[in-house]
This record gives structure tokens, C-alpha cells and sequence, in this order.
């Protein structure tokens, strides 16, 4: 059965999405096209560049994530040069290992540029900070008169996964020699679901998102009771709220939540039971959502059908 998926954004959380796709791929399903942001960027890259669940699994146990937090060398090692390098890079870690790895995980199945995977099949999102817009790659690539077929996948999805202040932006100049500061596409929208969902319900096929969040319908209010809660609930807000517009109680029915609270996002110093554990709440969580899904999307389209007959 061939869908179209949609991974969120969440850091090393995503690591969850492995045990996801393990279920959809024992369910028989393939994805025909995928679009992510962030870490979910990650996944829908190395999706559609043929990895398989068992493939991106042993590629996570393979790589030490530690080597992706790529401090800059300072020429004076005092305590406080490290904030002072933040100030002028904006980044605290150059993110430059990161990118290495994707670009060499995703020439191992001679993928490259985005003329390497088939049209319209993989959508990565970025926030453009200089012009305060979100971007969708390739899409949008062309404003900075930059072409797709020349771009590489593995600095696009580097620009998705930008966490502000973590990783240093990406810059990219356009085709006046304008500098444009690009950053995580979860500041914009962390779940780009709205990129392949059809409101009328006429999309060839059908599509499923992952997020790492519990539903919008469950998610209990944010307690705002100082400064640090306000800047959470201020974070939470501003990666959610554009996206919970375009999730309708009908659109979450095909929406595979996977609540995963118990680590940082940016935490890259997991232990083997960690993964392995991340990627059982995944599995299990989609094992649940298919249980009910097949009838869940029955239903709906049965009533759609239904109500166009009576018109």
C-alpha cells in the first residue's frame, strides 16, 4: 500500500520513528512521497532515498551522535569565549559533522541532489529568519536564484534541523548577493502536515503523519509560573500553533502521535537501551494507531461519500 508520509520535528526523539516505521513497513506500506522538518527532515530524506526501518536503525547504532555537536576551536580557552563565539556564530555548535554524515549516508544509495530522488517526492522545511518566511526546499530554492537539481539534499535538511543558538545558522546568498540567515524549520512549523494534505480528502493516496507530540485534543496546558516556563510555553507555542490550525479532529485520524517526554531533544549522549526504547514507544504507538486507522479512514470517506451522493 503506497502513502505518503510526514515526520515532525523533535530532536533525538525521532529516533521513535524507526519503531514507527518498522509497524507501517510490517503492515506492507511504502512511502511514495515524504516531507519532514528538523529531525524529521532526517528521516523523510533518508526514506526517500531508499533506507529501510532495519537500514536507519543500524545507521543510528552506528554513529556516535556525540561527534554532531562539532564545537569551533577557540584561540583563547577561557570559560567565557565559548558565549562570546556564540554571540558573533550564533550557533554553539557548527553542525558541520552533521551534515558530513546525511550528505555520506545518502551518497551510499547515490543520492545527492534533489535531481536524484523523483519530483515532488521529498519536502523539507526551513524558516527563513532574514525574511521572516517559512520555506518549503526544493520549492522555494529558486527565489535565491539557487537550482534545485544542483542543491544538496544534506544542506537542506541541514537547514531544516538549524536548532536556533544550538547548531549555527545556515547562510545562503541570493541570486543580488543578499545574505539570508536560515534556521530549524520547527520555528516556523515542526509538522508539515499541510503539505500533502488535501482538505476535499482527493489525494491519490493516503497520507500519514508522525508526530512527537501527544494529540492536540490531549495535551494538557502549559503552566506558566516564571520566566523559564514562560519561554517554554512561548517555545511550544510558536512551533505548534501554525500547524494545529490545519489539524482538524478528521486530519488527526491519520496522525500517528508518539508522546516522548522522558529526554531532551538535544540531548546526543544516548546509551543503546535508550534507542532501543525510544524506538519501542514508536512502534508501540503506531501499532496502536494502526489497529484503528484502516476503519477510522473507512468511515470517514464512507460519510463523505455519502454526503456528496445526497447533494
Amino acid at each position: 500500500m503506497e502513502i505518503d508520509g510526514v515526520f515532525s520535528g523533535g530532536g533525538v526523539k525521532a529516533i521513535a520513528f524507526v519503531g514507527a516505521l518498522q509497524v507501517a513497513e510490517a503492515q506492507g506500506m511504502c512511502f511514495k512521497r515524504t516531507a519532514g522538518t528538523s529531525a524529521g527532515a532526517i528521516f523523510a530524506a533518508l526514506i526517500s532515498a531508499g533506507y529501510n526501518s532495519t537500514d536507519i536503525k543500524q545507521l543510528i547504532h552506528d554513529v556516535d551522535l556525540k561527534e554532531f555537536l562539532d564545537p569551533r576551536r577557540l584561540s583563547i580557552p577561557f570559560p567565557y569565549m565559548k558565549w562570546l563565539s556564540l554571540y558573533r556564530k550564533l550557533g554553539l555548535y557548527k553542525g558541520k559533522k552533521m551534515e558530513d554524515w546525511i550528505e555520506e549516508v545518502l551518497a551510499a544509495k547515490g543520492i545527492k541532489t534533489f535531481a536524484d530522488v523523483p519530483e515532488d517526492s521529498l519536502k523539507i522545511v526551513a524558516s527563513d529568519i532574514s525574511n521572516g518566511r517559512l520555506i518549503v526546499l526544493p520549492d522555494d530554492l529558486e527565489r535565491y536564484g539557487l537550482l534545485p537539481e544542483r542543491f544538496k539534499i544534506a544542506k537542506a535538511v541541514r537547514m531544516s534541523a538549524s536548532i536556533p543558538y544550538f547548531f549555527d545558522p545556515i547562510k545562503i546568498y541570493d541570486h543580488m548577493g543578499k545574505k539570508n540567515y536560515i534556521v530549524d524549520g520547527g520555528v516556523l512549523s515542526n509538522f508539515p502536515i499541510w503539505l500533502f494534505q488535501d482538505k476535499k480528502n482527493n489525494s491519490k493516496r493516503p497520507v500519514i503523519g508522525f508526530q512527537l507530540r501527544p494529540s492536540q485534543f490531549d495535551q494538557q496546558p502549559n503552566k506558566i509560573n516564571n520566566a523559564i516556563s514562560l519561554f517554554h510555553g512561548l517555545f511550544d507555542t510558536m512551533m505548534d500553533a501554525h500547524d494545529n490550525r490545519h489539524i482538524s479532529e478528521a486530519h488527526s485520524t491519520d496522525i500517528v502521535f508518539i508522546p516522548v517526554k522522558q529526554i531532551s531533544m538535544v540531548n546526543f549522549d544516548l546509551s543503546e537501551q535508550v534507542i532501543d526504547e525510544l524506538a519501542n514507544i514508536g512502534k508501540e504507538n503506531t501499532e496502536k494507531f494502526l489497529r484503528n486507522w484502516r476503519s477510522n479512514r473507512f468511515g470517514i470517506y464512507t460519510k463523505i461519500k455519502s454526503k456528496k451522493s445526497s447533494l
